[in-house]
């Protein structure tokens, strides 16, 4: 049996590698590849595109709980890889209705496949093998910032622009990686005990499934309901209240880092030939920096409260060290320009050296804020984890929404500025939270 779950972790792993592979690199090049596009009739945004992604699906994590207790974490995870897959399809004959209806789907499909893998992930762990497999699949997931954008670095490094062929020929590649990443789902085992499985008596007749669904139907409905009462509470306190605001930064800084910071080397013509392929040696840096982040300070600080505050400082100094890099650095108009190359310029002569350090102080600063939230929220609701984290995930995904829409209208000094006032609210805030635990544990000694 722990053999079975092992194997089980290990393909879930696999297959959230591939179709995140693909997506992360869609993610991070579609509105450099729309801008590109010859078709004069195609209208579309990458930023409005993801903006509609995130916030239909900060929506669809209020009902994502009840449709896997319905039908089953697996099945789920297949037609969510289905919907991600068909996204990414969009982009080999692109149209502006296919464009913008897969964007609604995948938001849907993205709410779904989360809460699967989190149940999936729960079915095939114990106590002893939670955080072994909660490490092995963070692992997997990461490296999915590394093998597209390699792609892409190989496939545009030299190119000024990028011709038909070769945005299909990247698409194919990777809806095919899609594809396989979804398929590899239909390879997870069974491990829970067979109550539910009709015998083969039982199976003679329909009567006992359907039973079973409304049974699960019916539950599903009412922990549903349940839970979302929690989250209405959840809301008044004075606690998520403050941490609001951190978890609003990290959404903005989400986008950044994720569509937005890619598009604007792109689009800085003093980079000359190299700037798309530097796209994506971009995104393996901020890979870079999330996976040494995570590892230093989401496995070896957790579950203390003053190095929590300390990390929380450090992310928001590196962050703000880099937002200055980048205004000194990449053109103002960079994010908004609509022709291939930028017309303004930066205050310094850009250098590859500084923007890909910047990409790395990114990728870096997002896990410090990313790890620290988890390991707070863990820590004060640990009796009422699920609410709190889906809180946690709709206010970060609602002003990723948010960001993405007005990062095609907002000039980059503008961007920046925003993302610093509300970093710095959502430290202090944060510092305010930590303080208020500290009082409160001691009272509790006293």
């Amino acid at each position: 049996m722990a053999d079975l779950r092992t194997f089980n972790v290990v393909i879930l792993g696999i297959g959230f590698l591939l179709i995140f592979t693909a997506f992360t690199t869609c993610g991070n090049i579609e509105q450099t590849l729309i801008k590109s596009l010859d078709n004069g009739s195609f209208t579309g945004s990458g930023y409005d595109s993801l903006g509609i992604i995130y916030g239909v699906f900060s929506f669809s994590n209020l009902l994502a709980p009840t449709v896997v207790a319905v039908i089953g974490p697996q099945i789920t995870m297949f037609f969510s890889g289905i919907l991600y897959s068909g996204y990414i399809a969009a982009f080999i004959t692109p149209s502006v209705w296919s464009f913008y209806l897969t964007s609604v789907l995948i938001g849907i499909g993205a709410a779904m496949l989360w809460t699967a893998q989190g149940h999936f992930l729960v079915e095939n762990s114990d106590a002893a093998t939670i955080n072994r497999n909660t490490g092995m699949f963070w692992a997997l997931l990461q490296c999915s910032m590394f093998f597209g954008n390699l792609y892409i670095y190989f496939e545009w490094n030299g190119s000024t622009d990028i011709s038909d062929r070769s945005r299909k020929m990247i698409f194919t590649v990777l809806l095919i990686t899609s594809v396989l990443g979804t398929l590899s789902f239909l390879v997870l085992r069974k491990t829970l005990p067979s109550e539910e499985i009709l015998s083969e008596e039982e199976g003679q007749s329909l009567l006992p499934t359907r039973m079973m669904y409304k049974q699960r139907a019916s539950t599903a409905v009412k922990d549903a309901k349940s839970e979302f009462q929690t989250i209405i509470q959840l809301l008044k306190t004075k606690t998520i209240l403050l941490l609001s605001c951190c978890m609003a930064y990290s959404g903005l800084e989400l986008s950044f880092y994720s569509g937005v910071y890619g598009t604007c080397i792109g689009a800085t013509s003093e980079f000359g030939e190299a700037s798309k392929g530097l796209i994506g040696i971009s995104g393996i840096v901020v890979g870079v920096g999330e996976i040494i982040g995570g590892g230093l300070f989401g496995l070896i600080c957790k579950n203390n409260r003053f190095r929590r505050t300390s990390v929380v400082f450090l992310g928001m100094v590196v962050h703000f060290v880099a937002f200055y890099l980048i205004f000194l650095n990449i053109p103002e108009d960079a994010p908004i320009v609509l022709k291939t190359n930028t017309q303004h310029k930066p205050y310094l002569t850009p250098s590859v050296s500084i923007a890909l350090l910047c990409s790395f102080l990114l990728g870096l600063g997002d896990s410090c804020f990313n790890t620290q939230l988890y390991s707070i929220l863990g820590r004060v609701y640990a009796e009422q984890s699920a609410p709190a984290f889906a809180i946690f995930k709709f206010i970060q995904s609602i002003f990723a929404a948010i960001a993405f829409f007005y990062s095609g209208y907002l000039l980059l000094t503008w961007q920046l500025l925003l993302m610093v006032i509300l970093g710095f609210t959502g430290t202090l805030c944060f510092f305010m939270v930590e303080r208020m635990q500290n009082f409160s544990v001691d009272l509790q000694e006293y």
